[in-house]
């Protein structure tokens, strides 16, 4: 009965033994994946009497001006639709809807960016804390923070401002600030990734 009873502990102790390690592996491997890397050179830049032309006066303040906007208010903070985020300063593609979810923040939350280069990363320490803040990669814009308790498989939780990005649906026509990005400044990867994003969807509508 002794010897029993040791080996189901032995066993369940190897169990959560593991599942620590592959839990402390992952947080090393997103820590890796978000380590700040930015470098302040962006392909597209505006004056700041630019900025304030073409973006709406909350856009310009969560996108140059780092705002944050109140919890559950956000435009797309309940969207579910099918479609791909872009930024609203650039029209860049940054997250398809496939990896949003749900976190109960208050906040569009995603766990995976719709290519690696799409954000760059800096460390913010602002607010007597140190966060993760999050950019485009295209202007330098800023777009929210990013948090390791999100869901598998990346277990990252990239909080977001509904002002800092436009929704396209897979049905809908692009804004002209996101044609111009596609047409003029994607790279073949971004290209690629929200072709194949709303070919899936369409192919699995029919």
């Amino acid at each position: 009965m002794i010897t029993r009873a040791l080996f189901l502990f032995t066993i369940t102790l190897f169990f959560y033994s593991c599942v620590f390690t592959q839990n402390q592996n992952t947080m090393k491997s997103n820590r890796e994946m978000t380590r700040p890397n930015d470098t302040g050179e962006y392909p597209l830049t505006r004056s700041k009497e630019e900025w304030k032309e073409i973006l709406e006066p909350m856009q310009y303040d969560v996108l140059r001006k780092a705002a944050t906007e109140r919890p559950f208010t956000g435009k797309y903070y309940k969207n579910s639709d099918a479609g791909v985020y872009y930024s609203a300063a650039s029209g860049q593609p940054l997250f398809a809807s496939d990896a949003k979810y749900d976190s109960g923040c208050g906040w569009p939350s995603f766990f995976e960016p719709i290519v690696p280069g799409a954000i760059i990363y800096r460390e913010d320490r602002t607010l007597g804390m140190v966060r993760t803040e999050i950019i485009d990669s295209g202007s330098g814009s800023h777009l929210g923070h990013v948090f390791d308790d999100g869901p598998e498989p990346t277990g990252l939780r990239y909080c977001m401002n509904s002002a800092a990005m436009i929704f396209v649906g897979v049905n809908q026509e692009a804004p002209q600030i996101v044609r111009e990005y596609m047409k003029n400044h994607a790279s073949e990867e971004e290209k690629k990734a929200v072709e194949n994003f709303v070919q899936a969807v369409k192919e699995s509508s029919k």
